[in-house]
């Protein structure tokens, strides 16, 4: 299908596995017929605001059945869907919304008062839509109660823009990556092609459908094959064994922070796991040694892939009939090619270390309205990701470092330059730097250098509640020490 968007692929699951269940929530269960007919009437709803072909709608909701429905519904009128974490606060709302030229909000009743904050300088952002309740201009639950024709798909081709994710920039700004129906439909087919899924598939949604990677493999995957997605939007350790036991869930991807909390878990042994085929890791590096206590523990694979937002995201996968060697991140996954270039981006031979650059059709379209950012990550036609690695003989991918200044905490990309500009803000603070302090669990724990202002006081506490005003959870410092000076090799940009 070379010109297949996502709005045929879910139109054809629709129709193919229409009695089956697309999607399990806690009580609720809904077929495939009865998905495409709540999107239909999303759709409908955002068309009667004079919504169309090209409008940027953002979509700030946690893993509930109403992200998928309205994730559709925007692409089923031609829209471009925004996906927003929903831990935002106000200030970086205001950005997104700005600078995604967003006609419309969808979020939850909860939320909604973090719009309600910024709603006078966001005019072109005229509409907000909730999950529930009397919060918003209309109601997700009314809307999908009113019954009417089948939404036709608007013309369409895979180079269209379909989404536009948030992701960490260098200068401390936050840059929307475009990916297009072509790029999330090529990412869509990674589970059937590569794992032997099929409609029999059960995947358990726990990473954020916001984040790439949650929306890629459990989702957009699950939704092609016809399988079924099992949401959970809260848990914990114990509620995760229960879903994969009761609902008889054959894979699972996450963060290795949730890997690592299955094999810690004291209660573990108490439940049956014997459905799962398949574990996948990803969003940051899962420390090697405990790749086979998993296996062992669990009997079944845990595969590592690697990505990035701007990849739509996935590179690269251990492939289940390959031998996994120690370290690598796996080969290039079909359809993509992977090169080791210099600083001149010059190719590099098989075991020499340098930038690692992708070309394929995962490739994002760009950075929106940002040419001079587009320009200096797409060179010549590759994706110039900023990691530094080195290919062996067999096309094996092993990563040892980054070319860029950037932590990744729990999965979650944060560029140091962006706290620190945060930082500056608080009057007390003359200098400060941000730095990764590893971590077992999330891989790395923010951390920030602080030098104080003389004559003026400050503690750990109160700096991180300023933080905490402007910067998403995930963002904001979980250790804070004082110093008398920052030194250039601290790391300050």
């Amino acid at each position: 299908m070379h010109n297949a968007t996502l709005c045929t692929m879910i139109d054809c699951s629709s129709r193919t596995f229409a009695d089956s269940l697309a999607i399990v929530c806690g009580d609720r269960e809904i077929t495939y017929g009865e998905f495409i007919t709540a999107v239909d009437s999303v759709a409908r709803a955002l068309k009667g605001l004079g919504l169309g072909k090209g409008d940027s709608v953002a979509l700030m909701l946690p893993n509930v059945p109403e992200f998928v429905i309205s994730y559709f519904a925007i692409l089923k009128i031609g829209g471009v869907v925004v996906t927003l974490n929903t831990a935002s606060t106000s200030y970086e709302l205001n950005y997104y919304l700005d600078n995604s030229d967003a006609k419309a909000l969808i979020t939850s009743s909860t939320s909604a008062n973090r719009f309600e904050e910024i709603r006078h300088e966001r005019t072109l952002c005229r509409h907000l839509i909730v999950t529930e309740g009397d919060e918003g201009d209309l109601s997700l639950e009314d809307i999908m109660e009113q019954d009417g024709p089948a939404v036709d798909n608007p013309e369409l081709t895979a180079e269209d823009p379909a989404v536009i994710v948030y992701t960490a920039g260098l200068t401390g700004k936050a840059l929307g990556a475009v990916l297009t129906h072509g790029n999330l439909y090529a990412q869509s087919c990674l589970i059937r092609n590569l794992c032997q899924g099929n409609e029999k598939d059960r995947s358990l949604a726990l990473i954020p459908l916001y984040h790439t990677f949650g929306a890629t493999a459990n989702m957009l995957c699950a939704l092609n094959m016809g399988a079924t997605m099992i949401m959970m939007n809260q848990f914990n350790l114990d509620s995760i064994f229960r879903a994969i036991e009761t609902g008889s869930v054959t894979y699972l991807s996450a963060v290795p922070r949730l890997f690592l909390g299955m094999m810690l878990h004291e209660g573990a042994d108490r439940y049956n796991v014997d459905s799962l085929r398949l574990c996948i890791t990803g969003g940051s590096a899962m420390p090697v040694e405990w790749i086979p206590v998993f296996e062992e523990k669990f009997k079944v694979k845990l595969m590592e892939g690697y990505g990035l937002t701007e990849a739509s995201p996935v590179c690269s996968f251990s492939l289940p009939e390959r031998k996994q060697k120690p370290g690598s991140i796996g080969v290039a996954i079909g359809g993509v090619t992977a090169k080791i270039f210099d600083d001149d981006d010059r190719e590099l031979p098989a075991g020499e270390t340098g930038e690692l650059v992708i070309r394929g059709p995962n490739v994002m379209k760009e950075y929106y309205k940002e040419p001079e950012r587009t320009a200096e990550v797409l060179r010549n036609g590759w994706l110039h990701t900023g990691d530094l690695a080195w290919i062996d003989e067999d096309g094996d991918i092993f990563l040892v470092g980054r070319k860029k200044r950037m932590i990744i905490t729990s999965g979650f990309n944060v560029y140091p330059k962006e706290v620190e500009t945060i930082l500056t803000m608080h009057k007390a603070i003359r200098k400060c730097v941000v730095v990764g302090k590893e971590d077992l669990m999330r891989g790395e724990i923010i951390k920030a250098l602080v030098v104080l202002e003389k004559g003026i006081t400050a503690d750990a506490k109160e700096i991180m509640r300023h933080c905490r005003h402007y910067l998403a959870s995930y963002k904001v410092p979980r250790e804070i020490e004082f110093v008398e000076r920052i030194d250039q090799e601290d790391g300050a940009s």
